[in-house]
Order: C-alpha cells, then sequence, then structure tokens
C-alpha cells in the first residue's frame, strides 16, 4: 500500500497508520518524492521532527522505498500529483492511501491496477478483519480515551467511522 504525503502529515495519522502496519496488517510504501513533499510541507509550516520520523520509517522498512517511476507517461488532473502516482505504480501498490480521493481519478488509476482509498475506510476494513490488531493500535495512540473523547479524536484524525464503531463497542 502506497503511503501519499497527505497521510503521512499530521503525525498521528501517520503514527496510527504505520502502527498498523508494525503490526503486520500492511506493507507501506513511499518514495523519495514522497518524502522530500513531506519535508517541503512540514518546513514551510514550521513543524519539527520530520527528518527524524523519516530516518525511523527508513530504518524500519527499508523495503518500502520504491523507485519515483516514470510520471512522463501519466496523466491526473493536478500535475504535482504525477509522482505519487508513477511511484506508486514503480512499487506495484495495489492501493493508493490518500486524503485527496479527487485528485486521484478512477480513470487514471484502475488501468494501473490501484485502488484509491482514504484512510478511514481502509483502517475499517483492517478492523473488521483484525479488531484486536487495530483497537491494539487505537490503546496505543490514544491510551486514555475512551467513549465520546476517543470518537472526536478519531474524527480530529480522519478516522470519523472507525470513532463511531468503537464508541458504539463494534
Amino acid at each position: 500500500m502506497f503511503l501519499d504525503t497527505c497521510v503521512l502529515f499530521p503525525p498521528i495519522l501517520r503514527d496510527f497508520l504505520l502502527g498498523l502496519a508494525d503490526a503486520g496488517l500492511f506493507m507501506p510504501l513511499w518514495s523519495q518524492s514522497v518524502l522530500a513533499e513531506w519535508l517541503h510541507v512540514t518546513a514551510r509550516k514550521g513543524e519539527v521532527g520530520a527528518p527524524e520520523a523519516i530516518a525511523r520509517m527508513t530504518a524500519r522498512w527499508p523495503e518500502a522505498m520504491t523507485p519515483d517511476g516514470a510520471p512522463d507517461l501519466l496523466d491526473l488532473p493536478d500535475a504535482g500529483d504525477i509522482h505519487v502516482l508513477a511511484a506508486a505504480i514503480a512499487g506495484q501498490a495495489d492501493i493508493l492511501l490518500t486524503l485527496n480521493l479527487r485528485d486521484f481519478p478512477n480513470w487514471a488509476t484502475a488501468p494501473q491496477g490501484i485502488h484509491v482509498q482514504a484512510p478511514d475506510p481502509f483502517v475499517m476494513d483492517l478492523w473488521l478483519r483484525d479488531q484486536m490488531r487495530v483497537e491494539g493500535q487505537v490503546a496505543r495512540v490514544w491510551p486514555t480515551l475512551e467513549g465520546r473523547p476517543l470518537r472526536n479524536a478519531l474524527k480530529r484524525a480522519r478516522l470519523p467511522r472507525l470513532g463511531k464503531a468503537l464508541e458504539q463497542g463494534g
């Protein structure tokens, strides 16, 4: 599964997703161009810690780095996103995880065998298959929260369906 820059920032979503990967629920993929874009965004916003996070990620998953691919052969509504799709193709990803679904239309991704998905439905699918490991990562990231406060925290992390499911007790 290829991770778009927007799911690596903010840190709470990245931490949760990479915790799921660390729990063996999926294999994350990214490219040098995605990491460079992430560094650029965090520097522009005055955030610190991205270089250290990248070092930890690449040490933990050295096989996650994909080639940048062939962006000149692709077309997307926003040319600035072509590098993401090119790298996902080069990494043979089956899923491109992004918050920007409209930037990756089906007509551009389906012929490449890539399904574009937002984090919430992706995580809900994981939860339906393995509640214990997903809930273990929720408890790791949000250890003191439950009920409505947990649901609100997950909503802020762009995981509203998961928050609702956990509040309702599965």
